[in-house]
Formats: C-alpha cells, sequence, structure tokens
C-alpha cells in the first residue's frame, strides 16, 4: 500500500500543476485595454436580446437553442461516436431544425426584434400640448361614446409604424378632437365600421382593418373589436381603446393585453403613464426587468406592464392576457 502514495502525490501534483497552467494561460490572454470592452458588449448583447423576448413565446424558443447548441457540442466533441443510430439521427435533423425554428417562431421573433428596434432607439418627440389633446379628445369621445353606447376602436400609434394597416382603410388627414371621434363612429356614418389610426396628434385613417391575435383569449364574450385591439398591440407598441356597443364599456389594449370596465378617469391617468413611458424608452434598458404578473381578474391587484402597475388604478377593472 505504501508504494501507491507516491503515485497518488504525483496524480495530485500533475493535476495542480494543470490547474495552475490553465489559469496563467487565462491571465496571458487577458488585455486591460480591450478585455473589459470586450465582456461588456457582450454582456450588452445578451442583456437586450433577454429584454426584446421577454413576456414573448421566444423564451420556450432559447430554452430550445440551448438543448439544441448542447447536443450539437456533444456531436461534435465525439461524445457520442458510441452511439452510432442516436449519432447519425442528430446530425440529419440539425439542419433541418436551423430551417423550421425560423419558420415556427416567426411571430415571436418578429416580435423580439421590433421590441429590440424599439427600446434602441431615440423615442419620437411628441409636444406637451399634442399629447394633452390627444388624451383628453379620446376621453371625451369615450365617454359619449359609451354613454351613447356606439362601438369605437382607436388606435393610437407609438414606435412601431402602422402605415400597412392604416392603408387598409380610408386615408384622413385631421387634427384630433373629440367631436371627430364621436362623428366618426356614428352608425349612421360610413366610416363608423373599421378603426381610426391616430399618429401624433392627427387621424391618419378609418375604417381599418386591424390583425386577429395569433393566441385568442378564452374569453368567449368579447367582441371582434377587441380581439382586434389585442391582435394590433400584439404585433406594435399600439394602444387601442374599445368602447363596446353592447355595454359601452371602456377598454384599453396595450403589449397583447387588455384591461375592461375602465372609466374615463382611469383611461386618461394610463394613457398618460403610457406617453410618459416613451420619453423613458432608451433609458428603460439601463435598469432591471421587472415582470408583473397578470391574471384575468377583477380583484384590482393586476397592471398591464410594470409602468401601469397600480392597483387603486385598476380596481374593479378585468385584465385579460392571451398568454
Amino acid at each position: 500500500m505504501a508504494r501507491e502514495y507516491p503515485k497518488v502525490a504525483d496524480v495530485l501534483r500533475e493535476v495542480l500543476l494543470n490547474i495552475e497552467n490553465y489559469i496563467g494561460w487565462t491571465f496571458s490572454q487577458f488585455r486591460w485595454t480591450s478585455t473589459p470592452i470586450d465582456i461588456a458588449l457582450v454582456t450588452a448583447v445578451f442583456y437586450a436580446l433577454l429584454y426584446a423576448i421577454r413576456g414573448t413565446q421566444a423564451v420556450q424558443l432559447m430554452r430550445g437553442l440551448i438543448v439544441v447548441t448542447l447536443i450539437i457540442i456533444l456531436v461534435t466533441t465525439g461524445v457520442l461516436d458510441t452511439l452510432i443510430a442516436f449519432g447519425w439521427l442528430v446530425s440529419h435533423t440539425l439542419t433541418a431544425l436551423l430551417v423550421a425554428i425560423p419558420v415556427i417562431f416567426q411571430p415571436e421573433l418578429r416580435r423580439a426584434l421590433e421590441r429590440l428596434g424599439r427600446a434602441g432607439v431615440v423615442p419620437r418627440r411628441t409636444t406637451e400640448e399634442a399629447t394633452t389633446r390627444v388624451i383628453s379628445s379620446i376621453r371625451r369621445a369615450a365617454r359619449e361614446l359609451s354613454d351613447r353606447r356606439h362601438g369605437a376602436l382607436i388606435v393610437v400609434e407609438q414606435e412601431t409604424g402602422l402605415q400597412n394597416i392604416a392603408e387598409t382603410g380610408i386615408e384622413m388627414d385631421a387634427v384630433i378632437s373629440s367631436d371627430l371621434l364621436i362623428t366618426i363612429f356614428h352608425p349612421k356614418t360610413p366610416l363608423h365600421d373599421g378603426a381610426v389610426i391616430v399618429r401624433g396628434d392627427r387621424v391618419i385613417a378609418a375604417t381599418a382593418v386591424l390583425p386577429l391575435p395569433s393566441n385568442p383569449p378564452a374569453d368567449r364574450h368579447m367582441g371582434t373589436r377587441h380581439l382586434a385591439a389585442i391582435g394590433v398591440t400584439e404585433v406594435s407598441d399600439a394602444i387601442a381603446v374599445v368602447v363596446s356597443e353592447e355595454t359601452g364599456a371602456i377598454s384599453v389594449a396595450r403589449f397583447g393585453r387588455m384591461v375592461r370596465n375602465l372609466d374615463d378617469g382611469r383611461l386618461a391617468r394610463l394613457l398618460h403613464r403610457w406617453y410618459a413611458s416613451r420619453e423613458r424608452r432608451f433609458v428603460d434598458l439601463l435598469r432591471p426587468i421587472r415582470r408583473v404578473p397578470v391574471t384575468a381578474s377583477t380583484d384590482g391587484d393586476s397592471g398591464l406592464e410594470d409602468e401601469s402597475s397600480d392597483g387603486a388604478l385598476l380596481e374593479g377593472t378585468t385584465v385579460i392576457e392571451t398568454e
């Protein structure tokens, strides 16, 4: 037994020497001028990527890609050489997966890239006077249309352009006002069916056709207007305001989620908060991501986004999400 001790000592000495050499090689590759910048850039890229895909099904895609990457490492390093059948299956399906993944997750990838683009650019500037005009006009129009039981669907463009959607309707170019919106959505006018598109403080289109949500909510009592509002906010950062023709209830949607049963005061406060969040769009990249759970309940403790998490503001409302 005594003869084995030198062998064990030699093995330990060799292991420690290898660790020492590896640590020395690692530090030899470190460059005080470029390495910190390199690490910071890689960190920023991964942070921006995670920020862009938060709240989308692309999170599941990332998990799948991690698994695929691990399998690729096993195949390329020869670990699976002894598993001939499995290695053949993996090597012949990886190419197909690389083609299939962008096709299967096209909506999620598009939404993530659009969100990344919105977060990384300076937001369009809207004067305080124009913002006040838009919010007050929508508030008064929503209240009046609700009292009259006239259905309405108003989409306010944010950073994502809605020109392709606006072109599906009748082109307009008018300064927004409550009287204009009330007139457009009067049942006797030819413009009442469809959505109104607002860009800045101007109405640019009426009777526009909106996309339906890719994953409709379970609420079967939601009409076409509400589904269209959720659909357009899934593919853009627009704000959609809906007035129900049957009940007169006021709802607002953003990022594929909807808050129902709002009064005009809470609608205005939500719009003010969301307009203010546009000015912080670039700064938001520098703060930690906070997720606020949202459930389809009427408890009043849910928020559409972390910017709008206010129980008092949403008290008595119903929050609907499509995920």
